[in-house]
């Protein structure tokens, strides 16, 4: 039985688990594993450490299912909509475009869907298409209108600024601590993306020791919060420790929301037993559901454009 401590430390009492003193401050000694179990100083904690090992483990064990419960949930209701058609956007940066003006992401479909006047004539579109703000003339201006966004918070315009940073582009001295602080503000804001960026950091050593650790952390961070690159990471992150059976679970969440690179993990998962037929069928189901979901005529019409300006150009 658990030593009446609860896993959540918000309900532990200020008491010292091996003599039971009472009223002990906050900087008391710690289980340094379980970091629920509390003690008055490093003598109780040393002679209640035989005692305590059961209940430690124990504590572990239902930290790891809670953490693994939320971990494992697919994100519901976590994509955003083009604010023109109402239709679930791209999960993956192409198919869609973020504008500076009004802080909007607006899909390639009503970015290059024709513009009328008030007489039904097509004209040449050169403004925002949900704001109608005139696009800027110069890249100054474009730096300008982003930094305002960011004084506004706006955690997309947060996100861009922090990759100018870190990548010391567009005008901007590299700096990796500014790169990072407006990853963090970011991410805290709600920009998976950015979270994404800070564990891709940690993996390769991009401003920062690479620490596998923090890099699977930020990773967690952003694949709760419904980034697909995150998790498809992840799910690489438990494939090479040879831990299939969570890898799948990654993969699976992922391709529902469209990442095509873990569905095609999944088939070769499936040709070399890894996982089986009714796995790979849902899999390749959720993928159809998420692609019926972002599918329009317009985009569809826009795709075709672009991919004739990449055979010309």
């Amino acid at each position: 039985m658990l030593n009446n401590m609860s896993t959540d430390d918000t309900d532990v009492l200020p008491v010292c688990a091996n003599c039971g003193k009472e009223g002990i401050s906050d900087n008391m000694n710690t289980c340094n594993k379980c970091k629920v179990v509390k003690y008055c100083n490093a003598t109780c904690k040393k002679v209640h450490k035989k005692k305590h090992k059961k209940d430690c483990d124990e504590h572990i064990r239902l930290a790891a299912e809670k953490h693994d419960e939320k971990l494992f949930k697919q994100p519901q209701a976590l994509h955003d909509d083009c604010p023109i058609c109402f239709l679930r956007l791209p999960c993956l940066g192409k198919g869609s475009k973020y504008y500076v003006c009004c802080g909007k992401v607006i899909c390639n479909g009503c970015i290059y869907a024709p513009v009328y006047d008030d007489q039904g004539n097509e004209v040449d579109n050169q403004k925002c298409p949900f704001c109608r703000t005139q696009f800027p003339i110069s890249n100054e201006e474009m730096i300008k209108r982003q930094k305002k966004r960011v004084d506004i918070d706006d955690p997309l315009a947060m996100f861009m600024t922090g990759c100018d940073y870190q990548e010391g582009t567009d005008g901007f001295t590299q700096n990796y601590g500014k790169a990072f602080g407006l990853f963090y503000r970011a991410g805290e804001l709600g920009c998976t993306k950015a979270y994404t960026n800070i564990g891709y950091a940690y993996t390769f050593g991009c401003g920062v020791e690479i620490d596998k650790k923090k890099a699977e952390h930020f990773y967690e961070l952003a694949a709760m919060g419904g980034n697909v690159n995150a998790r498809h990471n992840l799910g690489i992150k438990e494939e090479n420790a040879g831990n299939m059976e969570r890898a799948l679970k990654h993969y699976m969440i992922a391709v529902r929301d469209g990442q095509n690179d873990s569905l095609e993990i999944i088939k070769r998962m499936y040709k070399d037993e890894r996982a089986s037929k009714d796995e790979y069928a849902r899999a390749l189901q959720s993928y159809q559901m998420y692609l019926s979901e972002i599918k329009s005529k317009q985009r569809d019409e826009a795709a075709a454009y672009d991919n004739e300006l990449f055979r010309y150009y």
